[in-house]
């Protein structure tokens, strides 16, 4: 067995990875024709980039705000969501999904994941079901769908809204259909690390004329089509995207079909070559999912039978050349906002609103499945994935080479512990 890198011997990987974000002409010609015009307030742009990206996700309808987390909350007030309201969301995930929902006032339950796609589990959010509930926002994890027709079902027994934080999925669909138009209505986001961004940006997507009006109103201080200007008639806020944000993803857009199509073939050779690995265990397949768009290619460790953590094993991956992280290192209920409760507003509100009629007590969550993802998941950043085909067995073969000397990676721990 070749020696590792971690104790000095030869990297597996010495060439260099695809940076992000991918920009050339295209994003400064078209920040220079904004810079221009002298036109660089949410206008023409604005409108043309919420209908192109709306038409390539399968939607009716895009309506554009200042990132995905607050596209989220004026996705939740459209729904009319607030307090009192409870909205099931899962654990494995960035705090917005969960955070959205207290700033409308609402309480998040939280409902496990699957162990196998990482995404929430229906058969928990059947159980986390009270008459309180008035929604569910699945999370499609790095791009990987949760399982909407079991969602949906769901939904219409009990009369509830799916919102879906579709953040990590441009491009992943469902039977045919994109993200983001599967459920009453979907957010993305477009902060720098997204796989299309302007540094910060986001979008609502709904095939619902009337839920896309309202939401227009919420984003643009409470405005309504065909009012006057200064006549407002919700409790909106300004949320309005510019016209340079706009322009910057109207170019990254044209990108997307083939950096899409590129990471899903390279993600399928990791596929084919983690398959068989010992220790290792990759998401499973779903033919429905018709096509998927990686934010990140996630596996699994089996820590207890390698007797290593993920760190360590992160640590040696890295050391051969392949950067990776950690992913989330918590679930989302053991942050401290919600062990040591939200900083109460006024009546005490979200958590300990009186139209709730309790205080939800996080530190009693048990999420296991989540709570063992968090301890032995390790991602592979969507970068990696645009590179050659040519160096998919090198992250391979460099994941191979940590898994047959995981004894000394276990002896470089100790030595530096």
């Amino acid at each position: 067995m070749a020696q590792l890198a971690l104790q000095g011997g030869p990297k597996t990987w010495t060439g260099t990875w695809p940076t992000w974000p991918v920009w050339d002409d295209l994003e400064r010609r078209a920040l220079s024709d904004v810079l221009e015009s002298g036109q660089w307030w949410y206008g023409e742009r604005v409108r043309a980039f919420e209908a192109a990206f709306a038409t390539f996700q399968d939607a009716q309808h895009g309506i554009t705000a200042t990132s995905g987390t607050t596209a989220l909350e004026a996705a939740l007030l459209t729904l009319g969501i607030g307090a009192g309201d409870e909205v099931i969301v899962p654990p494995y995930t960035f705090l917005a999904t969960a955070s959205a929902v207290l700033r409308v006032n609402a309480i998040p339950v939280f409902a496990d994941i699957e162990p196998r796609t990482l995404c929430i589990d229906p058969d928990d959010v059947a159980r986390r079901i009270t008459p309180r509930t008035r929604a569910i926002i699945p999370v499609h994890l790095g791009g990987y769908v949760a399982d909407m027709d079991r969602l949906h079902a769901l939904a219409h027994t009990h009369a509830l809204a799916i919102l879906e934080d579709a953040c990590h999925s441009w491009g992943s669909a469902w039977s045919g259909k994109g993200t983001g138009a599967l459920g009453t209505c979907g957010v993305f986001s477009f902060q720098a690390s997204k796989n299309i961004s302007s540094a910060e940006g986001g979008i609502v997507l709904t095939d619902d004329a009337g839920f896309a009006e309202r939401c227009r109103s919420f984003t643009n201080c409470g405005r309504i089509k065909d009012k006057p200007w200064y006549e407002h008639h919700l409790l909106g806020s300004n949320l309005r995207m510019t016209e340079f944000q706009a322009a910057l993803l109207s170019a990254q857009l044209t990108r997307l079909p083939a950096q899409t199509a590129r990471r899903a073939c390279n993600a399928a050779l990791l596929d084919a070559g983690l398959r068989d690995l010992p220790g290792i265990t990759i998401m499973q397949p779903e033919p429905r999912m018709t096509r998927r768009g990686y934010h990140f290619y996630p596996f699994r460790l089996d820590c207890a039978g390698l007797r290593v953590s993920k760190e360590q094993f992160i640590s040696a991956l890295r050391a051969e050349g392949v950067p990776s992280s950690i992913g989330y290192d918590r679930p989302l209920y053991r942050n401290p906002l919600f062990t040591e409760r939200a900083q109460p507003g006024p009546a005490g509100c979200p958590l300990a609103c009186p139209y709730y009629g309790g205080v939800p007590d996080y530190t009693a969550v048990h999420c296991p499945v989540c709570e063992a993802v968090v301890r032995d998941t390790v991602w592979l950043f969507h970068t990696l994935l645009l590179a050659d085909e040519s160096a998919m067995p090198a992250i391979v073969a460099a994941i191979r080479k940590v898994i047959d000397n995981i004894a000394a990676v276990r002896e470089s721990a100790a030595n530096h512990a």
